[in-house]
């Protein structure tokens, strides 16, 4: 198991002893940075998901009025 050691604001510290007082705070402090580590991985897909849908964008030609119009009228019943 590795060692980390950072610096952190000291009400930051006392917030965090206080909250988590009685339990074991390593595991706490590697369970929210496994958390942190999985939001940013999951950040990236959505954004590289985003890109894949919205890459071809740019080279597909604008939708007229007339065209949208009929769009909405073929998916009335």
């Amino acid at each position: 198991m590795a060692t980390m050691n950072f610096s952190i604001p000291d009400e930051i510290e006392d917030a965090f002893n206080r909250t988590f007082s009685g339990q074991n705070r390593s595991a706490i402090v590697a369970r929210l940075m496994q958390q942190a580590v999985e939001a940013a991985a999951q950040q990236r897909r959505r954004e590289e998901a985003f890109h894949l849908l919205t890459e071809g964008r740019a080279q597909r030609r604008p939708l007229t009025n007339d065209d949208i119009r009929t769009a909405r009228e073929a998916g009335r019943p």
